[in-house]
């Protein structure tokens, strides 16, 4: 699991000035889960494109950056 401070740090980055210990517990366990996600499918399109090498390209695709 990600440390909670770091989902803290983000949370207030994000402009939330209070948060309960549960919700950053939740919110950890999302991001996580989203991570694992985008982790697999770039891992997926890196296939496609017959590399083994993830690149930060890749990353961007399959969150919709690019």
């Amino acid at each position: 699991m990600l440390p909670l401070a770091t989902i803290e740090r983000i949370a207030r980055k994000a402009g939330l000035e209070r948060i309960s210990a549960d919700a950053i517990k939740e919110l950890a366990k999302i991001v996580e889960e989203l991570g694992s996600e985008l982790a697999l499918e770039a891992a997926q399109a890196a296939r496609h494109a017959k590399r083994k090498t993830i690149l930060k390209e890749d990353i961007k695709l399959v969150a919709g950056k690019v």
